[in-house]
């Protein structure tokens, strides 16, 4: 019998509700390794890398108006994959400034008669001094055991007992400064032992030093401490630690000016009733070094494609897989900016959160210097938190093995170098995903902070395993209904305590 008009429509609504039902149904019924899989297309990845580190950008110095350019990038993909702003600005903008100090004009240091040419200025404003010095070891605590430094100016080495090397140095250098301030000191002169090649890289990377502004120190007074790195030789610090000493420092201080920039912020509201209150961050650091000393090929643009173009994309893939596909748990993303002038985005962001820090009970950071495992997403913080299953799962199930970055490279202290530590230290679980090396060897410090580390160099096929991976962990800790904490006894689990109000376990006395 043939279908009247009225039937034949009812017909066909019917089946197209049936039809929808079943495609709901489908998406309904995919797995997080199946949603992880979906949404990560090799091409989209290189148009994210590609852009983020062409010569257009000019390496994404924090400030520059090519950094402006990146941050406009990212808040416009995520504005395009439906990640809401900021809710109490409507932005997706943390605008804020920072004090960018250059290098002084006039920088003249003596001990003991000899002059230093090879010196660098940490922290100065004008000033010209002269007097007596005490030689501090290396300047930690317990070299100020039974010394009185007030109003002195210390000479420390630079570096730890166990290393001279730019990390240490690098690494070091604030504790010190902060306990020759604590002991009244004056001013603090370290002694470098660095080849001629980290010399120069230490110039550059001190010759422009940007900070958040802070005009008044601890006592609330102008902070005259005088701060300065000096290249030396073993002979001539070994000679300081035998006498005593002298000195005299002439500079007309570092040159001071504001540097508007801003972090990068989305959020996605989660699907669970109750678990939505919770916040998993997706974060990385989308500024690098900008221009600087030419290589052999004169190429003086430092592009930054594994640092850290790789570590913001994986940021935009997981932001657009989770906005079509939303977790338990709500999700707030950050692109911070300032990163390689000292953590300086994530600082500003814990000091001036968009949302309550409690909130956060995970983040998932990535960033990097570059790859020479591609079988491995090596992880920092990956034994130290209770969802280290989820990512050994994650990379597991693209191929991939989770390795703890203390194996690969312990002597670099990497899990206190990125922007996962401005959390860490407020409590937050926050472990660093990067991507796979096993040494930090001859093919990390080829591309590491050097103008070859172009999206040309990079292995698309590895980064597509590795995104998934990422993609699959985030969603993996984001639907867990328990949450993830520290490890028992990590440094920072008391740190969390106190921000997630838990009541550590009293043990019972018989």
């Amino acid at each position: 019998m043939a279908l009247n008009k009225n039937e034949n429509i009812l017909s066909m609504k019917q089946y197209l509700t049936l039809g929808l039902l079943a495609l709901m149904s489908t998406i309904s019924a995919q797995t997080d390794v199946e949603k992880a899989a979906e949404t990560v297309g090799k091409n989209k990845i290189e148009g994210h890398i590609y852009f983020l580190a062409d010569d257009l950008l000019k390496g994404r110095d924090t400030g520059s108006h090519e950094n402006k350019i990146a941050a406009s990038y990212l808040a416009n993909t995520l504005r395009s994959y439906g990640v809401k702003p900021n809710p109490a600005t409507g932005s997706y903008y943390q605008n804020f400034n920072l004090t960018q100090s250059s290098a002084p004009s006039i920088l003249k240091v003596t001990l003991n008669g000899e002059h230093y040419p090879h010196t660098v200025v940490v922290n100065a404003k004008s000033a010209v001094l002269s007097g007596d010095a005490i030689y501090l070891g290396y300047g930690f605590e317990e070299d100020y055991n039974g010394k009185d430094v007030k109003g002195k100016l210390l000479v420390v080495r630079a570096g730890t007992p166990d290393s001279s090397e730019p990390s240490a140095v690098i690494r070091s250098h604030k504790n010190k400064q902060g306990l020759a301030k604590k002991n009244g000191a004056i001013g603090l002169v370290e002694m470098t032992l660095l080849d001629d090649e980290w010399w120069s890289r230490i110039k550059h990377f001190m010759g422009e030093s940007v900070e958040i502004p802070d005009a008044m120190d601890s006592e609330g007074t102008t902070d005259n401490f005088v701060h300065l790195w000096v290249n030396t030789t073993s002979a001539q610090l070994n000679a300081l630690g035998d006498s005593g000493l002298s000195y005299s420092i002439e500079t007309d201080g570092k040159k001071e000016q504001i540097l508007s920039t801003q972090n990068v912020v989305g959020i996605l509201e989660g699907t669970d009733p109750k678990l939505k209150n919770e916040y998993l961050i997706y974060s990385a650091h989308y500024d690098h070094i900008g221009i600087g000393r030419p290589d052999a090929q004169g190429d003086s643009i430092y592009n930054g494609a594994r640092d850290n173009a790789i570590g913001t994309t994986a940021v935009l893939t997981i932001a657009e897989n989770l906005a079509k596909y939303p977790t338990k748990r709500s999700a707030l993303f950050i692109l911070f900016t300032g990163e390689e002038k000292g953590l300086l985005g994530s600082q500003y962001y814990v000091q001036n959160p968009i949302l309550p820090l409690n909130q956060m009970v995970y983040c998932f950071n990535t960033d990097g210097g570059g790859y020479n495992n591609t079988g491995l997403a090596t992880i920092a913080g990956l034994e130290r938190t209770t969802a280290q299953t989820h990512m050994v799962t994650g990379a597991e199930t693209f191929g991939l093995k989770a390795l703890d970055i203390d194996e690969a490279a312990p002597e670099q202290g990497l899990f206190d170098r990125s922007d996962n530590v401005s959390f860490a230290k407020v409590g937050i679980p926050a472990p660093t995903y990067s991507t796979g090396f096993d040494a930090f060897d001859e093919e990390i410090s080829k591309y590491y902070h050097q103008a070859g580390d172009e999206a040309d160099s990079l292995d698309f096929d590895y980064l597509v395993k590795f995104y998934q991976g990422y993609v699959l962990s985030g969603r993996l800790i984001a639907n867990d209904p328990e949450k993830p904490f520290w490890i028992k006894g990590d440094k920072y689990e008391a740190a969390g305590n106190v921000l997630y109000g838990n009541t550590p376990l009293v043990p019972i006395k018989n």
